[in-house]
């Protein structure tokens, strides 16, 4: 969320960056500028009231000292205090309504992200890896799963309907092998803290990282006694959790972190739920785009002017783990028109799936500047300063595991129908090298 003041004193510059996502500052803005003239004008008028009420007070107590009659200037008095709660009335409904504007406004970009509509405006930052050339035509994974035995959609479908899957055996496996990697690779190589959070929130901590009010057809809400409402976010109702972020960003929620303790780094591996409205007919194919799907998740809580520079190691965090594993992939610089709601800036890593001849994404990596800190009320305590302020909260895939799962599938096939087993893995399997048909 961003700040009433700096909305107030910079609305064209908040304007101008509403453009540049795509956006029209009319429909998001709405009727912001009259809401909050006649907020402050009701606290004006609830000031001066004040100060006529704090002298009649006066006029009372001299009047009845002096024995003289008081009612006339008493019912003066119940007068003023009944407008004055009118007003506060009216200025608190204001602000409401000043909030419900500020909860829809996305985070503004930043200036490094390049100007863009869509995906195809994104700026290719760097390549790393050489697209294996196969002597053979290489197929997409779904066709390799199930020749091998490891991949079901059609029993994952008798379950649960579309878009989920069930793994068998080796492809269980090596989903655990991928998990047991990542984890073991972000805490010992790079620093960070192991968590394991619940993989249910509430509706508090969902508008804390900004997917509530905006994205709640994109959730998997709970049926709770009490329906959710836009507007009210409590801590007693349930949604599954689209992502690691969401649970692991609100363990600080409400609190003062120590400044000698940031950057402070998470990471943690959790099942991921979404229900993801709006892809119809997208990525039918497969096991792309699920419902649910398991991810790692490295997030971090740093001092505003280090963030960008724990993007970057975030960022390269993840991609550790391709390389580790072997995979082709791109980093892109995503647009202004591309970037999620609650983003300054974002980095996605694309890896190269030769069955698909394409470039799929994998990770996203972003540093939201203070944005969810504010919805959160995650702050710290400046050594040089004595009040505290919001930190800048930062994230990113590394990564998700499904979408690894694969582009091995699909990196390491061979002309016999069987998968190499990436030797950064074979550890993880038990020593096993090869997948081989049954």
């Amino acid at each position: 969320m961003l700040d009433l003041a700096f909305v107030r004193a910079n609305l064209p510059l908040v304007e101008e960056k509403l453009r540049a996502r795509g956006q029209d500052p009319a429909v998001v803005l709405s009727d912001f500028l009259a809401i909050d003239a006649n907020r402050r004008e009701r606290i004006t008028e609830v000031e001066q009231l004040k100060a006529q009420r704090n002298k009649l007070s006066e006029e009372v107590a001299r009047l009845k000292k002096s024995g003289q009659d008081a009612t006339a200037v008493m019912e003066e008095t119940r007068t003023l205090k009944q407008k004055m709660e009118a007003l506060d009335a009216a200025a608190n409904e204001a602000e409401g309504q000043l909030r419900a504007i500020l909860a829809r406004i996305p985070n503004l970009p930043h200036d490094s992200a390049p100007i863009g509509k869509s995906e195809h405006d994104n700026f290719e930052v760097k390549r790393w890896g050489a697209p294996q050339e196969f002597d053979f035509q290489p197929r997409p994974h779904w066709e390799i799963g199930e020749s091998l035995g490891i991949l079901d959609l059609a029993r994952a479908a008798k379950l649960s309907g579309a878009r989920f899957a069930v793994y068998w055996a080796e492809g269980a496996r090596l989903e655990r092998a991928l998990i047991n990697f990542m984890l073991d690779t972000h805490t010992r190589d790079h620093g960070y803290t192991e968590v394991l959070p619940p993989f249910m929130v509430n509706s508090k901590s969902l508008f804390g990282t900004g997917q509530l009010p905006k994205f709640g057809e994109d959730l998997f809400r709970c049926v709770d006694e009490e329906g959710y409402k836009e507007g009210e976010y409590r801590e007693n109702d349930h949604w599954l959790i689209p992502t690691a972020e969401v649970p692991v960003t609100n363990l600080y929620r409400d609190e003062t972190l120590d400044e000698a303790k940031l950057p402070t780094s998470l990471t943690a591996y959790t099942p991921c739920f979404r229900s993801e409205a709006g892809s119809y007919g997208k990525d039918v194919r497969g096991i792309i785009r699920q419902h649910q799907f398991q991810k790692v998740e490295l997030v971090k809580f740093a001092k505003p002017e280090e963030s960008y520079d724990e993007l970057e190691k975030l960022t390269a965090h993840a991609e550790a783990i391709l390389e580790k594993l072997g995979l082709p992939y791109r980093r892109m610089l995503l647009c202004t028109g591309d970037m999620g709601f609650s983003s300054a800036k974002t980095y996605d890593l694309e890896v190269w799936l030769p069955g698909q001849n394409l470039y799929r994404e994998i990770s996203s990596c972003s540093n939201f500047e203070a944005f969810q800190a504010r919805r959160a009320n995650i702050r710290y305590r400046p050594q040089a300063k004595g009040k505290t302020e919001f930190l800048h909260t930062l994230n990113g895939s590394a990564l998700a595991t499904g979408r690894t799962w694969l582009a091995i599938l699909e990196n390491y096939q061979q002309a016999d129908g069987s998968v190499r087993v990436p030797e950064a893995l074979v550890p993880y399997m038990g020593g096993q090298t090869v997948i081989a048909p049954k």
